[in-house]
C-alpha cells in the first residue's frame, strides 16, 4: 500500500483486483488461524498496534467482528459504545472526540447513525497532526463497505467450483430501501461481469432510485419486482433483509404495518430454490427465514458471519500493510501445520 493514510470509506473505493487480492488474504489469514504455529504467527503482526472502536449505533457482529479481527492480528481495543460514558455527554463535538482517539489509537473503527459520518471524521484526521486510519463499520442507511465485503467473500467462496461470481443472478429480498448492506452489495457487484440483480419488496421499500441509477451508469442488468415466488427458481443467491423500522422514528414513518410476509423464506418455498442456490442474510433476523432453515447445507448466513471475521483482518493487515508478512508464514508453514 501507498505511505498514504488507507482509510476504508466507501465502496466506491473497491476495484476487482482489491476484492481478489483482499479475498485471497482472508484465505490465508484462514488458514493460518487454524493452527497453534499460525495463529501464534499471526498474533504477533500488529501486537505493537491498538484499535478503538468507535460503535455509536447498535451492534452485536460487526463489532465482534471487527474485535475478532483485531485480536488474530495481536491488536490491542478499546471500544465506546455509548456517548453518555465519553465527554460528548459534557458537549464535546464527535469530531473532538473522535481526535482524542486518534492521540491514543493507530485505528479508528466506527459505526455511526450518520450517513458519511466516518468520511468526515477520515477528512478532519487527514487534516490533524496525527492522521490515522478510519473504517466505517456501517454509516447512517448508507453504506457498510466491510459488510459488502465479507458478502463478496462469500460469493467468491461459495461459487469457486461454480465458475465465480461473474454471471451469477442474485435476488435483494425485504426492506431494500433503507437496508445499507443492500445498497453497498448491490453497488459493489458492478466490479464482477454479467451479474443480474433482482430486487424483491414492497413498493414503499423498494431500493432507491440512486442505486438504480448507479447500476445503470455501470450497465448493470438488473428487475425490480414485488413477486418473491416468481424469482426463486431463476436465481443463484437469495439474499434476504429484515425491517428496519428502527428508523422510523427518525423519519416519522410506520413500516411496521406492512406485512412482509410474502417476503419471507420457509422451508416449503426452498423446494423451488436450484440445489446449487445459497441464501445469504446479513443478520439480525426475525422472521423472514425460518430456523428451520439453518442446517440447509444452501443456508450461507451463519459461514457469512464468520467470513466477516477473516475478511476485516484481512483489511486492517493491508492498511498496515503485513500482507507479505503472511504470505510468507504461510509458505513457510505450508501444508506441514498441525491443526488443533
Amino acid at each position: 500500500m501507498s505511505a498514504e493514510v488507507f482509510h476504508c470509506l466507501r465502496i466506491e473505493q473497491y476495484d476487482r483486483k482489491f476484492l481478489d487480492d483482499i479475498c485471497e488474504l482472508a484465505d490465508a489469514i484462514r488458514f493460518l488461524s487454524k493452527s497453534k504455529q499460525g495463529a501464534d504467527q499471526l498474533a504477533s503482526l500488529l501486537s505493537h498496534k491498538r484499535a478503538m472502536l468507535y460503535f455509536v449505533q447498535p451492534s452485536t457482529r460487526t463489532f465482534l467482528s471487527f474485535q475478532s479481527a483485531c485480536q488474530i492480528l495481536g491488536m490491542k481495543t478499546a471500544d465506546v459504545r455509548d456517548t453518555n460514558t465519553s465527554s460528548e455527554v459534557k458537549g464535546e463535538s464527535e469530531a473532538d472526540t473522535v481526535r482524542t482517539f486518534s492521540s491514543y489509537y493507530d485505528v479508528i473503527i466506527m459505526r455511526h447513525h450518520q450517513a458519511d459520518f466516518a468520511r468526515h471524521i477520515a477528512n478532519v484526521l487527514n487534516n490533524s497532526n496525527r492522521p490515522v486510519p478510519v473504517i466505517n463499520g456501517g454509516s447512517g442507511k448508507d453504506q457498510h463497505p466491510t459488510q459488502a465485503l465479507l458478502d463478496v467473500y462469500t460469493l467468491i467462496r461459495s461459487f469457486k467450483e461454480r465458475g465465480g461470481v461473474d454471471g451469477k443472478k442474485i435476488a435483494f429480498v425485504g426492506d431494500l430501501f433503507r437496508g445499507r448492506t443492500v445498497r453497498s452489495l448491490a453497488c459493489l457487484l458492478t466490479k464482477f461481469q454479467g451479474v443480474r440483480q433482482y430486487f424483491v419488496a414492497p413498493r414503499e421499500l423498494q431500493i432507491g432510485d440512486d442505486i438504480l441509477s448507479y447500476l445503470d451508469q455501470h450497465g448493470v442488468s438488473y428487475a425490480l419486482t414485488e413477486d418473491f415466488r416468481s424469482i426463486l427458481s431463476e436465481v443463484d443467491v437469495i439474499y434476504m433483509t429484515r425491517l428496519q423500522d428502527e428508523w422510523d422514528v427518525k423519519d416519522g414513518g410506520n413500516t411496521k404495518s406492512i406485512n412482509l410476509q410474502d417476503y419471507s423464506l420457509t422451508k416449503e418455498n426452498m423446494n423451488f430454490l436450484q440445489p446449487h442456490t445459497i441464501v445469504m442474510h446479513p443478520l439480525p433476523r426475525r422472521q423472514e427465514i425460518s430456523t428451520d432453515l439453518d442446517n440447509d447445507p444452501r443456508a450461507m448466513y451463519w459461514r457469512q458471519m464468520r467470513n466477516g471475521m477473516f475478511i476485516r483482518a484481512a483489511l486492517l493487515a493491508m492498511i498496515f500493510d503485513v500482507t507479505d508478512n503472511i504470505f510468507r508464514i504461510k509458505e513457510t508453514l505450508g501444508e506441514n501445520v498441525s491443526v488443533e
